[in-house]
C-alpha cells in the first residue's frame, strides 16, 4: 500500500460523498444495514465509517434506544458524515484507528465496516481488535471489493490512466480497494484472529452514474487516485478526469453510465 492510499484530504471527502457514494457505495450500505438490523443490536460499533453511507442506512434501519458509535481514522471524513446525518442522539462520532480501538473488551453486540478492511496495514491485528470489543456471540459484518476486473468503471478508469502515464501508471484502484479479494485469505485472517462461523459470499450489483463525466469525477477526484495523478503531474488532474470520461463515454455511450460492481460480504461470529 502506498503512503497516499489512506489520504482523504482537501476536497476528496466532499466529492467522495456527493459522487462516489451514490454511484457504487449506497447499494452495499443498504445490504450491510439489513444484515446489522437482523442481529437486533443494542450497542453497535462502525469502523472506517467514511462519510457515513453505512451509518445513515443502519441508523434508518434500527429503533430508538440503541447506542451507535461511528468511527473513522480520518476526521475530515467523519465531519462530512456527522453533518449529513444531522441530529441523532443514538450516534456518537469518534476518531479512531481500527488497529487500536479505544474501547473496552466485550462492549458491542455488532461491529460493521464497509470497504475499510482493504486499508488495514495488518488485517489479523485489526480483526483481533474487532473480536476483542465484541461480546460473546457477537457478529462482525463487513465487505470488501472484489477484483478490479469485476468492477467495470474502476477497471476502465485504471486502463485509461495507464495510457496517460505509461511509465508510471496510477495503480491505487487495483492495489488497494481491489487488492484484498482472496476469499481463502480473508477466511484465514479471520480464523487467525479467533473468529468462527464465518460466512463469505459474492454480491454483484450495478454502479450507476448520470454521465461519464460524473463517474470520472467520482473516481479521479473523489478517491486517493487523485493524489496519484497529482503526484505525477499536478497540472493534469482535469485532463486525466476528461480522459477517463472519454473512455467511459466510448464504452457506455453519451448518456447515463451503468457498470457491473462486485463485492465480497462477510459475517463472522466470535
Amino acid at each position: 500500500m502506498s503512503s497516499t492510499d489512506k489520504v482523504f484530504a482537501g476536497s476528496i471527502p466532499k466529492i467522495y460523498d456527493e459522487y462516489l457514494v451514490p454511484m457504487i457505495f449506497s447499494v452495499y450500505a443498504e445490504d450491510i444495514a439489513r444484515r446489522v438490523a437482523a442481529r437486533s443490536p443494542s450497542v453497535l460499533l462502525e469502523i472506517a465509517a467514511g462519510t457515513g453511507a453505512v451509518t445513515r442506512a443502519v441508523a434508518a434501519a434500527l429503533p430508538r434506544g440503541i447506542r451507535y458509535v461511528a468511527t473513522d481514522l480520518n476526521e475530515l471524513m467523519l465531519a462530512v458524515a456527522a453533518k449529513r446525518q444531522g441530529d441523532d442522539d443514538r450516534i456518537t462520532w469518534r476518531q479512531a484507528d481500527g488497529m487500536a480501538l479505544p474501547f473496552g473488551d466485550a462492549e458491542f453486540d455488532v461491529v460493521c465496516c464497509q470497504f475499510g478492511a482493504m486499508f488495514f496495514p495488518d488485517r489479523v491485528k485489526a480483526y483481533g481488535e474487532v473480536k476483542r470489543v465484541l461480546k460473546d456471540d457477537g457478529t462482525f459484518v463487513f465487505n470488501v471489493w472484489d477484483r478490479i476486473e469485476d468492477n467495470v468503471l474502476s477497471d476502465e478508469a485504471t486502463a485509461a490512466l495507464a495510457r496517460m502515464f505509461p511509465d508510471d501508471p496510477p495503480r491505487f484502484m487495483s492495489r488497494t480497494p481491489h487488492g484484498y479479494h482472496d476469499k481463502a485469505l480473508i477466511r484465514s485472517d479471520l480464523e487467525r484472529a479467533g473468529f468462527r462461523d464465518i460466512s463469505i459470499e459474492t454480491r454483484t450489483e450495478t454502479g450507476r452514474a448520470p454521465s461519464a463525466e460524473y463517474a470520472a469525477t467520482a473516481l479521479c477526484q473523489g478517491t486517493p487516485l487523485r493524489s496519484e495523478i497529482e503526484a505525477r503531474d499536478a497540472s493534469k488532474l482535469q485532463a486525466a478526469t476528461d480522459l477517463v470520461a472519454a473512455e467511459l463515454r466510448s464504452r457506455h455511450g453519451s448518456g447515463a453510465v451503468d457498470g457491473k460492481i462486485q463485492a465480497i460480504v462477510i459475517e463472522a461470529r466470535t
